[in-house]
């Protein structure tokens, strides 16, 4: 690194070239950490949407909040056979030491911090109500570069009940409006109530 034996030869800790040489570095280092930090979000958000795109019906042009939240709910246990399978191992032979212990406290880890997300801020997707995003995450290669043609939101567990039950009251309201007029349709014209434009009107 040239700029550390720069700072190496300074003989003056506290001279004005030292105090730059060192601004510089600690500027250099920040920025290569708030890179690897992108990257690594990139890459987790990248693992999240190929998961969801492989558990998508495919069938469909369109996703329901409670489509959305059984897919969610199914992510959030996608580790649960791993689990069990360490439970197993750890229940053979009565072992004291717990065998893939890390591995599970991370799992472990991941999880609660996933569910807490979801009952709170919501969990951050591409935008799957909207069938064009939906659409696109379907035909995603998953390749990272294209994370940014994604529109993201977070999906909630209140937001998508609530959704949920508004759109249960919408269509029973369009049914029974549809109930309503196929009736009156089929009504005789002898039980229909008559109006000003079909009443004969006396002079």
């Amino acid at each position: 690194m040239p700029k550390l034996r720069q700072l190496e030869k300074c003989k003056h800790p506290n001279s004005r070239k030292t105090k730059a040489l060192a601004k510089q570095m600690k500027k250099q280092t920040t920025k290569e950490k708030s890179k690897l930090s992108s990257n690594i979000k990139q890459n987790l958000l990248g693992e999240k949407l190929v998961w969801f795109r492989d558990n998508l019906d495919q069938e469909k042009d369109t996703c329901s909040p409670s489509e959305i939240e059984q897919l969610i709910l199914k992510y959030l246990g996608r580790f649960d056979d791993e689990l069990e399978q360490i439970k197993l191992k750890h229940s053979i032979g009565q072992r004291k030491n717990r065998q893939h212990a890390n591995r599970e406290d991370i799992i472990n880890m991941t999880v609660k911090g996933e569910k807490e997300e979801f009952k709170t801020c919501g969990i951050e997707l591409c935008d799957l109500l909207n069938p064009v995003q939906l659409k696109q995450l379907k035909n995603w290669n998953g390749e990272l570069r294209f994370l940014q043609n994604f529109k993201l939101r977070r999906f909630s567990l209140s937001f998508l009940v609530n959704s949920s039950k508004k759109k249960e009251i919408i269509n029973q309201e369009e049914s029974t409006l549809k109930k309503s007029n196929l009736e009156v349709a089929n009504e005789p014209e002898s039980d229909k109530i008559p109006t000003e434009s079909t009443m004969d009107i006396d002079n």
